[in-house]
């Protein structure tokens, strides 16, 4: 099979066990992080999210705790069906306890109804619909770093209440692209905007041009991309070489990442508003992480997905030691349980429906002079609060809220 021939490799960060994880199956706490590690969202995912999740294995002291952890990797190439082989065989022959990463949200509902039926563990930091906190919601899922609501509610509130009051679509076209679009379009309405329309593009797509075209056709004053990765750079550079912006049209980039805006340069991504859970230079904590991080990741800061993927390691790492096993639906109760703290994301909590619970930003990219060196390129514009960042519990239709 074609996904036995990515790139697959493993690393052990503890040589001995311990009597206290007796419980543990097999004696290895085994994590797969499985994601795009040469497409579409490499950069923001990939080998980055691979060297978070052993940063966070060897700052939660594994070795020295007498665990035994184990982390593997291998590339779904954003399709449902070799996401869903992959974790099938990590699963019942690989004996992996936990996948984690997981962009491109059909893979990840497909992998998130394997998880369950095995009772392993799944913590999204990719992946973004809210159908995973919502009617596909699993006592074995935790939905990690942003989902479609959040970046909805914050980058589309922000851009309406500044005069964005029209907007056209320009969609991926699997459940991402769609989640994304449905929550802001209802965002823009809510606020009194309007939508003049939408267009659908391949996933993933090179070239934008029709798309970008019936757009500009539209004349609304913004065209709100509801894709990522190389597809929003994609749309944004062809935009810029059909004037868009000049011509008086503004892109809202609804899922950016700072690799993105790295991959675009200052010259053409300035002013774009933007919606992320986090910044490498917002305190002296997340300055710290990420530098470390940039030494052992081609210099690179990382982005929301990558620290994500961290953070979650990090956590489940704590509940299997609090617990003194690895069973995935009490793994999970633990964690929700457990109140989370890092030097990504801070002080935060999961609720009862899967959701991890913390800050989002509002951030605007910085204008060339504006910029003190490689990897400035944000200015913050708003905090919303833990509270209000992410859908009510009540509203998604987890069967698990009572």
């Amino acid at each position: 099979m074609n996904w036995k021939r990515s790139f697959y490799a493993a690393a052990v960060f503890a040589l001995a066990t311990s009597p206290t994880y007796a419980q543990i199956s097999d004696g290895v706490i085994k994590i797969g992080v499985m994601n795009d590690q040469s497409g579409t969202y490499a950069d923001l995912a990939g080998p980055g999210s691979v060297v978070a999740a052993r940063m966070a294995v060897e700052d939660f002291g594994a070795a020295k705790k007498g665990m035994k952890v184990e982390v593997v990797v291998a590339d779904h190439q954003n399709k449902p069906e070799v996401g869903s082989s992959i974790a099938r065989q990590w699963y019942d022959v690989d004996k992996v306890d936990a996948i984690v990463d997981v962009p491109t949200s059909s893979v990840a509902l497909a992998v998130n109804q394997i998880t369950r039926e095995k009772n392993k563990v799944l913590i999204v930091s990719t992946g973004a619909t809210v159908d995973l906190t919502g009617k596909s919601c699993s006592p074995n899922t935790i939905h990690w770093t942003y989902d479609t609501w959040s970046l909805a509610n914050g980058t589309g509130n922000a851009v309406v209440k500044n005069g964005g009051d029209s907007w056209f679509f320009l969609t991926a076209d699997y459940a991402f692209g769609h989640s994304l679009e449905q929550q802001t379009e209802a965002v823009v309405l809510k606020n009194g905007g309007k939508v003049m329309g939408k267009v659908r593009h391949p996933f993933p797509s090179s070239d934008m041009s029709s798309f970008l075209l019936q757009a500009q056709t539209s004349k609304a004053k913004i065209i709100g991309l509801a894709n990522a990765g190389a597809d929003t750079i994609n749309a944004i550079k062809q935009g810029a070489e059909f004037g868009i912006v000049k011509s008086g049209q503004q892109f809202a980039g609804l899922l950016v990442f700072l690799t993105d805006v790295h991959s675009l340069g200052l010259n053409v991504a300035q002013g774009l508003l933007l919606t992320e859970s986090f910044y490498w230079d917002l305190n002296d904590q997340t300055r710290a992480f990420s530098k470390r991080f940039a030494k052992l990741h081609k210099g690179a800061m990382p982005t929301m997905g990558q620290v994500g993927v961290y953070s979650g390691v990090l956590h489940y790492l704590k509940a299997i030691e609090a617990l003194k096993s690895d069973q995935g639906d009490k793994v999970v109760a633990k964690m929700k349980e457990l109140p989370t703290d890092d030097a990504v994301f801070g002080k935060g909590w999961v609720r009862q429906d899967g959701r991890k619970i913390h800050n989002m930003y509002l951030f605007e990219v910085k204008k060339p002079a504006e910029s003190k060196g490689a990897w400035d390129y944000y200015k913050l514009r708003g905090t919303i609060p833990a509270e209000q960042a992410f859908r009510p519990e009540k509203e998604g239709g987890c069967s698990l809220v009572k």
